[in-house]
């Protein structure tokens, strides 16, 4: 499975952003997808996720600000991003983990390559 994160960039206090990311392989579905996040000099952390029931689990920081959503036909997901904060800006990855291939399920993680957030007038 290969996730390829689409969307960063710069953009003022108090703006808006969008990502995305498109899950590719073989794959039958995918049980989780959402977003992480690495500021620097911080360890990764949960932003957002997404499972295939509908779910969604936010950290505390994004909660009201931040909407994941995914497209379960293309295997990709979203990350509406409003009220953006300057605590914000991190390099984004995605996530996706609970993959069926060709029939059998794995339960790794895999991560995309980030994409740069900055939050800055």
């Amino acid at each position: 499975v290969q996730l390829q994160a689409f969307g960063g960039g710069l953009v003022q206090p108090g703006g808006f952003l969008a990502l995305s990311c498109i899950a590719s392989g073989n794959i039958d579905m995918i049980n989780v997808m959402g977003w992480y996040r690495q500021a620097p000099g911080k360890q990764r952390e949960m932003v957002a996720l997404h499972t295939r029931t509908g779910s969604t689990n936010y950290d505390d920081s994004v909660k009201g600000r931040f909407t994941v959503s995914r497209d379960g036909a293309k295997s990709t997901v979203y990350l509406q991003m409003n009220s953006l904060k300057p605590e914000d800006t991190a390099v984004y990855y995605c996530y996706a983990t609970g993959v069926t291939s060709m029939g059998s399920f794995y339960n790794r993680a895999h991560w995309g390559k980030g994409t740069l957030v900055t939050v800055s007038s």
